[in-house]
This record gives C-alpha cells, sequence and structure tokens, in this order.
C-alpha cells in the first residue's frame, strides 16, 4: 500500500494555517509557536487545545534536518552540512562580516542556502555538479536550513543569499514559497531586501521573478562576458545567451527599479584578460549592475586555479577606471571547502575532510 507523506508544517503559509487550525486565530499561534519560539513539536503547543494538537500530527509532520557536520574557518566562516529525511546531503554556509578586500566593512551575518540536492547545470568549475542532480528542496527543506543555522550558531541571521547547492530558480515554485515565509512577520522576519536569489542565467524565470512583488535582490553568475568562454564553461549559456540574458536583465531592474550585481569568479588563464574586464565593463555600466569579483574557490578533481593578486587588482582596476561599481571579494573557508557541494561530495564519497571540524 502506497503511503502519502505527511506536508511539513514549515512548508505551509498563515492563510493556509488558519484554514486547518480553526477558528483562524489559532493558525497566528502555530506560526508564533515554530518562528518565535522555535519548538519542534506539536505536543510543546500549549495555548493549543488537545483535539487541535492531534488533528495536526495526525496531518502535518515536523521535519527537521540533521546536523552532520560543522566545520568552522580561520575566518570564522562555518560550513554546516546536513542529512535530510530521505538521506540526502546539503550544504548552508555561514558568512562573517566585511566581506570585501577593498570598502566599509559590514555587520551582516549572511547565510547562503542551498536549494536543490546536486546541480544539473553543469558548471564546469563548481562542485555542486559533479554528482549530478538529484531533487528539488521542499519550501521546509529550505527554511530549516536558516533555522538550525540560527540554533547551531547562536547568532540572528539577517542577510540571506541563495547561492548554494542547486540553481534556486530551476526550483521557483519552492524557492518564492519559502522566501514568502522567510519575510513574513509571521515567519522569520527577513526584510526582502535582505534576500538574494543568484541564476545561471534561467533567462524565462528571471522575467517571472520580476513581475513577483517582493523586492529581492537579483544576482547573475556571469563568469565571462563573452558568450564563447561562457558556453565553454557554463553550459547554460548555450540556452540562453548573454544577449538574451541581458535583456531579461534589463527587464528586471525595470521592474523592480534596484541594481543587479554580477557575480564574476576570476579563473586563471580562462576568464581575468584585460578583454574580458572591458567586456564586463560595458555590460555592468549599461545595466547600472555591481559587479562583485570572486578569487576561485579550490574545488578537489578540477583543474582550476585562480589568479595572482596582481592579476586580480588589474581587473578589478580597468572596471573600477570604467566607471563600474565593483569590489573584489575575499576568500572565504578556503581551508573548509567552503565552495559549493564541496562538503558533500567528500563525505559522499568518503574523502578526507578538513581539519577544523567542530560540532557548533
Amino acid at each position: 500500500m502506497h503511503v502519502v507523506p505527511l506536508i511539513d508544517i514549515k512548508s505551509l503559509h498563515l492563510d493556509e494555517l488558519r484554514r486547518i487550525a480553526q477558528p483562524s486565530y489559532r493558525g497566528g499561534q502555530i506560526a508564533d509557536w515554530l518562528y518565535q519560539k522555535r519548538v519542534t513539536s506539536f505536543a510543546e503547543m500549549t495555548n493549543l487545545p488537545h483535539a487541535l494538537r492531534t488533528k495536526l500530527a495526525d496531518n502535518l509532520c515536523f521535519g527537521k534536518i540533521e546536523v552532520v557536520r560543522v566545520l568552522g574557518s580561520k575566518d570564522t566562516t562555518r560550513k554546516f552540512l546536513f542529512r535530510l529525511s530521505d538521506n540526502n546531503l546539503i550544504e548552508s554556509v555561514l558568512i562573517p562580516a566585511s566581506p570585501a578586500l577593498y570598502g566599509s566593512p559590514s555587520d551582516r551575518r549572511t547565510i547562503c542556502v542551498s536549494t536543490q540536492v546536486g546541480c544539473a547545470y553543469g558548471c564546469k568549475f563548481c562542485a555542486s555538479g559533479l554528482d549530478g542532480w538529484k531533487r528539488n528542496l521542499r519550501a521546509d527543506e529550505i527554511v530549516n536550513q536558516i533555522m538550525a543555522v540560527e540554533e547551531e550558531s547562536g547568532e540572528r541571521i539577517d542577510n540571506i543569499v541563495f547561492m548554494g547547492m542547486g540553481e534556486p530558480l530551476a526550483n521557483y515554485d519552492n524557492l518564492l514559497r519559502a522566501i514568502q515565509i522567510i519575510n513574513a512577520p509571521w515567519g522569520i522576519g527577513i526584510g526582502a531586501r535582505h534576500i538574494t536569489i543568484s541564476t545561471s542565467g534561467l533567462v524565462p524565470q528571471i522575467r517571472k521573478l520580476a513581475d513577483q512583488a517582493l523586492q529581492i535582490r537579483l544576482a547573475v553568475s556571469l563568469h565571462s562576458a563573452s558568450d564563447e568562454i561562457r558556453s565553454r564553461i557554463m553550459p547554460v549559456n548555450r540556452k540562453y545567451n548573454l544577449g538574451a540574458l541581458l535583456d531579461a536583465c534589463r527587464y528586471f531592474t525595470s521592474r523592480k527599479k534596484q541594481r543587479i550585481t554580477f557575480e564574476y569568479i576570476l579563473i586563471a588563464q580562462v576568464n581575468d584578460s584585460d578583454e574580458q574586464a572591458r567586456q564586463l565593463a560595458k555590460h555592468a555600466r549599461a545595466l547600472e549592475a555591481k559587479v562583485n569579483l570572486i578569487p576561485y574557490n579550490r574545488v578537489e578533481g578540477l583543474d582550476w586555479t585562480q589568479p595572482s593578486i596582481d592579476r586580480q587588482k588589474k581587473f578589478l582596476a580597468i572596471l573600477r577606471s570604467a566607471d563600474v561599481r565593483a569590489a573584489l571579494r575575499r576568500e572565504k573557508g578556503d581551508d573548509i571547502a567552503a565552495a559549493c557541494g564541496q562538503l558533500r561530495l567528500q563525505t559522499e564519497r568518503g574523502l578526507a575532510a578538513p581539519a577544523l571540524e567542530s560540532t557548533g
């Protein structure tokens, strides 16, 4: 007999909770237990009638992702490896303040969140897709990453980037449902302008996102300023080329009235030439986009390397000389394999992990 799995309660919005928990004000009480008091069972919801708690337990579940490992970096970046209910592994990264080499420091506590188990898009420099794509994460599994990292770290998260394992816009419906819970005052309560979705360039979904009322931010993983190089390192460019992608970005900025960020991983002798910098400057200036330059973070099993410090600074200088707002990001978590998917890959393949392991 096929057993239909119960819906996780942290996948539901307030209006759905209200419909389940009549009278409707009980829905607000449930949300308060979930996101303010952070309980992990229906039995703990002591101001609800016993009959309602029984009804909830019969129809809904409390999924809890299991912390498998926590790796703490010398620079205070911490990577969290989680096991899901079906034994799949995903990662989140807690990123410390002051992210830029040059510029004013920040006191934000940022979490980099996964949206899929693995990735189907096959960017040639990324560990997330090395073992392929397995499945989309549910809304509760996305929300639970934030809550679990807050619990483990003892820190309040106030900035979210969907830039972990997977392509967020390929899991569009679950992503938007999770964001609505994360953003809502009755939920986790993080402002939309402190939520960034990163995409490798899924043009139809960028346009769809532009029409959403939420003022969430968009980061585009560009990583090359020309179709030739981008198609070589990012297969998605063969379906949605730079022209189509930049048009979608233009539509997004026209609807949201906010700057897009171009993420650009600098890879030695691949995309770090002066000509690439000049082309990138042209694209960024046309959209008034910000540029984050990220020195390549080593991935075991891949041959790419990062450019020298001098080459990184020269690339940055070309952008700034063209009046592009650009920052060169300090490497975070290189000593703990903090690039997307590395810790999961090491664990699944039984490889030795870095020595800076902690339990919280």
